[in-house]
């Protein structure tokens, strides 16, 4: 892209604010696109810890941030939340050649079979739990689900879980995911209970490569271990324990989209109807959505590799650049109503690889985008399937309030259930045969 004249260039719009810190902890989610809005514009600067940072908003800024290969992840988020997440020598954390070789191996671990048999898995799972849940007197669906998922994602991995172990391991997975957003004292005790997981993680990757744990030939704590990188070698012990924690982490972390997919069930009877009675092309629609309108995580950095003109706006060397992920996703001019669940919106287009973008944009094999994002999809989907299909439950009174000036957000009660019951299988065909013959 030619550069812009000088005369020619504009400058970026300014908050105006000295530093927007503690906006951002008020603001939450909606801190980028208040601003935008205020300032009439799709970008502007701001300052955050003191430092200089860009935020942008909309697919046109999200094909720029993914669409190309100007960004570098490096140094583009708080230390503590890159360890936390993906940490150091991860797959997020490289460029170029390095990171498309390494990614390929994560994209060998999401096959549509492995996905399936992930599914299958935290069905089998959640299915056991069952029984115990109409035993007790209410449960909260966001800690079962999570438990669920985090024995699943073990198994399919091929790491063993015994006993009190799966309680263990299931909070300090969670407490990545839930301190990932915070300061202070929660912050540190999640960088303890990290460091704890990295030290089971690399037990795990040294076992595996002496052959001592029964593994598959297509476990993926088996290929992780065996990986030869983009220089011919085995990954380090280390980053190997921090790449089969990108495996375990992200996919405890779809509880959140389960546990919003029963929030809108119980906020909205029709959909749920329409669930039981279109099939498949609006179970796909309904997760899309739930993906699409769910506070996940509000926003990504990266900083700039080298200087580009765009848009008439002069991005230097080492700019950081923060691209807003929720914003996007509510982005009117993509999503008409955007506040609105309407399920049938990802029936009539499909989207671009840059307007829905709750776990990244752009596309999975070349960029940044999740590679665990099928496993999303499909998990949310089995977790509607049960709570219409395989389960009747009541929700009492209680605080299903979001606020989004929490990261990450979550129905503050983590959504309530009471009276459950697995559905007969008679009751169940019948609404087979319902949606079938609809």
């Amino acid at each position: 892209m030619p550069e812009t004249p000088l005369n020619e260039r504009l400058p970026i719009p300014s908050d105006g604010v000295l530093d927007s810190t503690l906006a951002f902890l008020r603001d939450g989610y909606l801190f980028v696109s208040k601003r935008c809005d205020r300032l009439d514009s799709d970008l502007f600067s701001t300052r955050l810890m003191l430092r200089r940072a860009v935020c942008m908003r909309g697919a046109v800024a999200a094909e720029l941030f993914y669409g190309s290969d100007r960004f570098t992840r490096v140094g583009a988020m708080p230390v503590t939340v890159v360890r936390l997440l993906q940490d150091y020598g991860s797959v997020q954390t490289l460029d170029g050649a390095q990171h498309r070789h390494r990614k390929r191996m994560f994209m060998s671990l999401v096959k549509p079979e492995a996905v399936a048999r992930l599914a299958e898995l935290t069905e089998a799972e959640w299915l056991r739990r069952l029984p115990d849940w109409a035993r007790a007197p209410k449960i909260v669906l966001f800690d079962e689900v999570r438990a669920i998922l985090a024995q699943a994602v073990c198994a399919w991995a091929g790491v063993p879980l015994e006993g009190a172990e799966t309680a263990r391991r299931t909070r300090e997975l969670s407490e990545m995911i839930e301190s990932a957003g915070s300061v202070g004292p929660r912050n540190w005790r999640a960088q303890i209970l990290r460091a704890r997981s990295e030290r089971w993680a690399r037990d795990l990757v040294r076992r595996a490569r002496a052959g001592t744990l029964p593994l598959g030939e297509d476990a993926p704590l088996r290929v992780i271990a065996t990986h030869l990188d983009h220089d011919g070698r085995l990954l380090d012990v280390k980053v190997a324990a921090v790449e089969l924690l990108n495996v375990l982490r992200p996919t405890v972390a779809v509880a959140r989209f389960m546990v919003f997919a029963a929030l809108v069930l119980h906020r909205h009877p029709d959909v749920r109807q329409r669930v039981l009675n279109e099939g498949e092309p609006y179970l796909e629609a309904f997760a899309q959505e739930v993906r699409r309108q769910a506070p996940f995580f509000p926003i990504i950095g990266g900083r700039v590799k080298e200087p580009f003109d765009w848009r008439g706006h002069r991005f230097a060397q080492g700019d950081w650049v923060i691209l807003d992920l929720y914003g996007t996703n509510h982005d009117p001019r993509s999503w008409r109503a955007p506040e609105a669940f309407r399920p049938e919106r990802l029936l009539e287009r499909r989207p671009s690889p840059f307007d829905l973008i709750p776990q990244g944009g752009g596309e999975h094999l070349q960029g940044h985008r999740c590679p665990g994002e099928g496993i999303a999809i499909e998990l949310t989907k089995l977790a509607t399937r049960m709570l219409t299909g395989r389960m009747r439950y009541d929700v009492p009174a209680q605080d299903l309030l979001i606020d989004l000036a929490r990261v990450p957000a979550l129905p503050e009660s983590g959504f309530v259930i009471k009276q459950v019951a697995a559905t007969p299988a008679r009751a169940r065909a019948g609404d087979e045969n319902k949606g079938e013959s609809t």
